[in-house]
C-alpha cells in the first residue's frame, strides 16, 4: 500500500512539475494586439535598464523597484516569471508574476507599460498571459496590490475580473500611499481536466 502511495505521489509530483515546467517558459513569438505586432519574450537580466528606464517614465522619475530587486527576481529558478513585450526592438512594457503553489496564487509582482504605449491592450495582454498561466495550474486565485490613486490600473482590473479585497496602509516605500488588494479568482478546476 505504501509503495503504491508513494508511486501515486511520485506520478502527480511529475506531472505538476512538468506542466509548471512549461509556464515558466514562453516561446519568442510575435503577438498581435491592436493593429500592431509586437515581440513577447521571458524577461532577461539585459532587459533591467529599459525595465527600469519604463519604470521612470510610468513613475514620474522614480523607480519602485531598483537594479538589484529586478535582478533577484529574474534570477530566481522556480516560481518567478516574468515577460518583456518589444516593439521595433524597443521595450514597451513588461510584467512579472511569483507562482506559489502552497497557496495556489500567482501574484502579479509588477507590470509597467510605457506611457507612448498606455491604453493598447499591453496592460490586458500580460494580464491574461499570467491568468491563463495559473489556471493551467489550477490555481485558485491571481492577486497584486496597486496604487489607491492608480484608477486607471484599477479600471483595467475591475473589467479583466479583478475584485477589491481590502487595503494595505501605508504600503508603498518613499510616499507611503496605499495600496488596495485586489484577487481574481479562477474557475474551480474538475477532475476533467
Amino acid at each position: 500500500m505504501l509503495r503504491r502511495f508513494k508511486q501515486y505521489f511520485q506520478k502527480i509530483t511529475k506531472a505538476h512539475s512538468q506542466r509548471r515546467q512549461k509556464i515558466m517558459t514562453i516561446d519568442q513569438h510575435i503577438v498581435t494586439v491592436g493593429p500592431t505586432n509586437y515581440y513577447v519574450s521571458r524577461a532577461l537580466i539585459t532587459d533591467v535598464p529599459e525595465m527600469l528606464a519604463i519604470e521612470k517614465a510610468v513613475y514620474a522619475g522614480k523607480t519602485p523597484w531598483d537594479e538589484n530587486a529586478f535582478k533577484t527576481e529574474l534570477r530566481r529558478q522556480s516560481g518567478r516569471f516574468y515577460i518583456v513585450m518589444r516593439h521595433n526592438d524597443r521595450l514597451c512594457a513588461f510584467c512579472g508574476c511569483a507562482f506559489d503553489d502552497r497557496r495556489q496564487d500567482a501574484h502579479i509582482t509588477n507590470i509597467a507599460v510605457h506611457p507612448d504605449f498606455q491604453n493598447q491592450g499591453l496592460g490586458r495582454f500580460m494580464m491574461q498571459a499570467m491568468i491563463k498561466r495559473a489556471a493551467y495550474l489550477a490555481y485558485r486565485t491571481v492577486t497584486l496590490e496597486v496604487r489607491y490613486s492608480n484608477v486607471a490600473a484599477q479600471r483595467l482590473y475591475t473589467n479583466i475580473g479583478f475584485e477589491k479585497a481590502g487595503i494595505k496602509k501605508r504600503y508603498y516605500f518613499g510616499d507611503h500611499e496605499d495600496a488596495i488588494d485586489m484577487t481574481y479568482h479562477l474557475p474551480v478546476a474538475t477532475s476533467d481536466d
